[in-house]
C-alpha cells in the first residue's frame, strides 16, 4: 500500500499542468489529542492522495496542521471527509486569498513532537484557557483603542512585506523566539493593557494566548482565523482593511497581496520590492527578497559566489554538495551578510 510520494516535483507540475483544472489552496489546524499519530497519519494520506490532495501537514499528539492543496473538483469529497473525522468536524477551512494551482506539488503529512514548534511545556499551563476570539469588525474597533497593544506573532521575513498598522513586529527568526521577548517587553501592561495578537492563520496565537494568560496577562484576545480569515471577512463585509502590503504564505507562492503598498525592500539593490525567492544554487537556498532586475543580474542567485556555482554543470553542483547538509534555517539565512539591503 503506498503511503509516501511516488512523484517528483517537476513530475507533479507536468501532470497538473497538463490536466488544467483548477485547484484550492487552504489551510486549517486543530488542536485535539491523537492517540496514534501514525495511524492517522496513514488514514489521511491513504485518503488523501486518492483526491490528489498536495501539501504539507503536521500531525502530532495535539491535533494537526495543515497547509494543502485540492483539486476543485474534489472539495466537496474532502470536506465530506474531514467531516467523517470528529475532531475535525466543521473544521475553519481558510481558503487563500490568491490561487495558484501550484502552490504544493507534493503529499507530506509528517508525525511531530508539535504541530507548530513552540519550545513550551504545555504541562506547566492550561492550553485550553485561551484569549478571546475575535472577527474583523471586533478586531479592527480593538485595535483603534488606546489601551490596545497590538502583536504580530509571526517572523521578521513574514511581517517585513506586509503586517497591521501600528502593530509591534518582533525581529525575531521563529515562532519561539518570540514568546519571552513579547512578554518581557509588556510585562508591564499585563494588567491595564488589551493584549491583541495575529498571525497567518490562527495556530500559533491558539498556543501563545493560553501561555500569556498562564503568564499574567489579564485581557487576551486573538484575530480569529488570521490574516487569511481577517481579509476574507474585509472584502466580504466591505470593511476598512487595517493590513498593509503582502501576507508571507509557506508555499510555492511565498505571499499573497493583500493591498498594493510595497513596504518592503529588495536586499540586494534596495529598490521597493516585497517578492520572497530562494537562491538558485541549491546548496544555498537562501530566502530572501529580490527584484526583478536583481534577479536577471545575479541570475537568480543571492551572491556572486553563489552565482558563480550556479553556473556551473549540474554534475559538477552536485558534487560540491556531496557529504553536506543544506540548513533547513532558510528563513534565519535571510539575515545573511551578502544582502546588503536585509531587515
Amino acid at each position: 500500500m503506498q503511503l509516501y510520494n511516488t512523484l517528483s516535483a517537476k513530475e507533479r507540475a507536468a501532470l497538473i499542468e497538463k490536466a488544467g483544472k483548477e485547484r484550492l489552496t487552504i489551510s486549517f489546524y486543530k488542536y485535539a489529542y491523537i492517540g496514534n499519530t501514525s495511524i492517522f497519519r496513514n488514514h489521511l494520506f491513504i485518503n488523501w492522495d486518492l483526491m490528489e490532495v498536495l501539501g504539507r501537514i503536521y500531525i502530532a499528539k495535539e491535533g494537526i496542521n495543515a497547509q494543502l492543496s485540492v483539486p476543485a473538483e474534489n472539495f466537496d469529497v474532502f470536506k465530506d471527509h474531514l467531516d467523517s473525522i470528529s475532531f475535525l468536524k466543521n473544521v475553519r477551512l481558510n481558503i487563500a486569498i490568491e490561487q495558484d494551482n501550484m502552490s504544493f506539488l507534493k503529499l507530506k503529512i509528517k508525525v511531530r513532537n508539535k504541530i507548530v514548534a513552540d519550545g513550551l511545556n504545555d504541562n506547566a499551563f492550561d492550553v485550553t484557557n485561551k484569549g478571546v476570539h475575535v472577527n474583523a469588525e471586533k478586531f479592527n474597533e480593538l485595535i483603534e483603542d488606546p489601551d490596545t497593544v497590538l502583536v504580530d506573532m509571526r517572523n521578521h521575513y513574514e511581517s517585513e512585506i506586509g503586517h497591521f498598522k501600528n502593530a509591534i513586529t518582533p525581529d525575531v527568526d521563529t515562532f519561539r523566539d518570540s514568546l519571552d521577548i513579547i512578554e518581557n517587553n509588556l510585562k508591564q501592561h499585563k494588567e491595564d493593557k488589551k493584549l491583541v495578537m495575529y498571525c497567518t492563520g490562527g495556530i500559533r496565537c491558539e498556543k501563545a494566548s493560553a501561555y500569556y494568560k498562564h503568564k499574567g496577562f489579564k485581557n487576551v484576545y486573538q484575530l480569529e482565523g488570521g490574516i487569511i480569515e481577517y481579509t476574507r471577512q474585509v472584502n466580504a463585509k466591505k470593511l476598512e482593511n487595517k493590513f498593509i502590503g503582502k501576507n508571507f504564505v509557506f508555499d510555492h507562492r511565498r505571499g499573497e497581496r493583500i493591498t498594493e503598498d510595497v513596504i518592503a525592500n529588495c536586499h540586494q539593490c534596495g529598490e521597493p520590492c516585497d517578492t520572497h525567492v530562494n537562491c538558485a544554487n541549491e546548496a544555498c537556498h537562501l530566502l530572501f527578497i529580490q527584484c526583478k532586475k536583481c534577479a536577471t543580474i545575479m541570475n537568480d542567485c543571492c551572491s556572486t559566489a553563489c552565482k558563480e556555482i550556479y553556473a556551473l554543470p549540474y554534475e559538477e553542483q552536485k558534487e560540491l554538495r556531496r557529504g553536506k547538509t543544506v540548513s533547513n534555517k532558510i528563513f534565519k539565512k535571510g539575515r545573511s551578510e551578502v544582502l546588503k539591503f536585509k531587515k
